[in-house]
């Protein structure tokens, strides 16, 4: 598309590029992963607010997560699937809910690093001239905002590099230093159940987190190449779905407390129904 507007206050979004015959299945498939990450997340927390025996630090900090990944993806997931039923020429967003969306989905994703301390959002951002209204993605972030200027965007380019070595290398670093001395203990103890838990525990936490880390890396990366743009897309959406539908699954049901309240009032409404 032909940029021939100056700072437009209004913007396209490029949503996804989908044939006609896939459109209702794919928005179908899409609505049922988000209320399945939706019920289940916000399952976990209001499990963990009414259940007193869970009304621990280690609990309570684990609310984060949940409410973390329902954030995430309804910054993201509803407005993808609204635009997906407007024709490709009506799917328009404001430049102000576009930044905000924007600031939404990288302060998402500083969270499920556990890293807060740096916000995407601010005026290296916003004091680019725009000369485009195309965003070529299913949703905003700063690359695609950055795209939309007709000045140089190499001091943006430069602190999202940064940014996101700063935020990569903190999260690996803290994880990396954290396993390595749980490992440490394992191979110094001779308790075999200790060892098993951990490696459990371990294994699919790291496996979660490989799937967000190599996700999200591989969209920033994507971001810099011209001709990957359904690539990049589906990895981008990898990344916001697949941590919001494992973590349930892995931190709260394999968690043995949790799991046991939770078998616990399946039991109970089941001895009510009887």
């Amino acid at each position: 598309m032909e940029n021939f507007t100056y700072n437009s206050p209004v913007l396209l979004l490029e949503g996804l590029v989908i044939s006609e015959h896939y459109i209702y299945p794919t928005f179908l498939s899409l609505l049922f992963v988000y209320v399945l990450i939706v019920i289940s997340n916000t399952g976990i927390i209001l499990l963990i607010i009414t259940e007193r025996s869970l009304h621990e630090p280690m609990y309570l900090l684990f609310c984060n997560l949940p409410f973390n990944d329902v954030f995430g993806n309804s910054v993201v997931v509803p407005r993808l699937m609204i635009d997906m039923l407007k024709p490709d020429s009506e799917r328009y967003i404001s430049y102000e809910d576009c930044v905000t969306q924007a600031f939404g989905y990288h302060m998402f994703s500083c969270a499920s690093h556990a890293i807060l301390m740096v916000m995407a959002f601010d005026r290296l951002t916003l004091r680019l001239n725009r000369c485009g209204t195309f965003i070529a993605n299913p949703f905003c972030d700063n690359a695609s905002l950055f795209k939309l200027s007709c000045e140089s965007s190499y001091i943006n380019n430069i602190y999202g590099l940064v940014y996101t070595a700063a935020v990569a290398g903190c999260s690996i670093a803290t994880i990396g230093l954290t396993y390595s001395k749980i490992a440490a203990v394992c191979l110094s103890s001779k308790n075999k159940s200790l060892n098993s838990k951990a490696l459990k525990t371990c294994s699919t936490h790291l496996t979660v987190y490989m799937i967000m880390w190599s996700c999200g890396c591989t969209t920033f990366i994507l971001h810099r190449f011209s001709g990957v743009a359904e690539y990049r897309k589906a990895t981008a959406l990898l990344f916001h779905i697949v941590p919001g539908i494992l973590n349930p699954l892995i931190y709260a049901l394999k968690c043995t407390e949790i799991r046991h309240v939770i078998l616990k009032i399946l039991h109970s409404e089941k001895l009510m129904t009887r």
